[in-house]
């Protein structure tokens, strides 16, 4: 039954796919020609179903992952299976749904933090800051906030694009959740200037941490600054 449940939907992902979406989406490093608004309304129509979403994750095909994360029960994955799941995931997209829809709410998340923080390769490893991101807005405590800005500090620079993004990302967290680390983490980006001239569309923060921990803490309100 599961099988051909993934055959079935294979074929309706294929009526789904559209060359012009393809290609805005390789532009971004992604491979998948299914607009996500017509991904998001199949997976509502088939609802959870956990078998279909390991059958439609073992095809290997982008848009096929994209549904199987959208579809799954998060917390029915065991530690290596998403251990596995992530190094599988090369494509932006898959990682970082993967990452923000399943792992962080598997109980295995704070292992996978750990471990993957720590890993060699810099995707992988960027799903560990991804993380501890998570961990700097929600659960703090426990964490080495001046720990991570010594290694942000050291390693953001020359880290690659994906790692690099993530560790930025982290930094801008703790300025604009911790206001006792807040003047260190602005003036490491001072110093480092990461993302200070990516391009940004008007009416978004830049993702320079400076700039983007200023503003978000304007919209709070301003805790006064540490």
């Amino acid at each position: 039954m599961a099988e051909t449940a993934v055959s079935e939907v294979m074929a309706e992902l294929a009526g789904l796919a559209d060359p012009r979406t393809r290609e805005v989406n390789e532009k971004h490093g992604d491979d998948h020609g299914v607009n996500l608004g017509k991904l998001r309304a199949l997976a509502k129509r088939l609802k959870t179903q956990q078998e279909l979403a390991r059958g439609l994750w073992a095809t290997g095909d982008s848009a096929a992952r994209l549904l199987a994360l959208l579809i799954c029960r998060p917390k029915a994955f065991g530690r290596d299976e998403l251990d596995g799941m992530l190094r599988e995931a090369r494509t932006p997209k898959v990682h970082d749904w993967l990452v923000n829809y399943v792992v962080k709410k598997n109980p295995h998340a704070e292992e996978l933090r750990v471990a993957w923080s720590a890993d060699p390769d810099p995707v992988v490893a960027s799903a560990g800051w991804a993380l501890t991101t998570e961990r700097v807005a929600k659960k703090p405590a426990g964490l080495d906030l001046a720990g991570l800005l010594d290694t942000i500090e050291a390693e953001m620079r020359d880290a690659p694009d994906r790692l690099q993004w993530a560790m930025n990302h982290c930094l801008a967290q703790i300025g604009i959740e911790h206001p006792e680390h807040r003047a260190r983490a602005i003036g490491i980006g001072e110093r480092l200037g990461v993302l200070k001239d990516y391009p940004t569309s008007p009416g978004c923060t830049s993702p320079f941490a400076p700039t983007w921990i200023s503003e978000m803490v304007r919209r709070q309100g301003g805790k006064a600054a540490g």
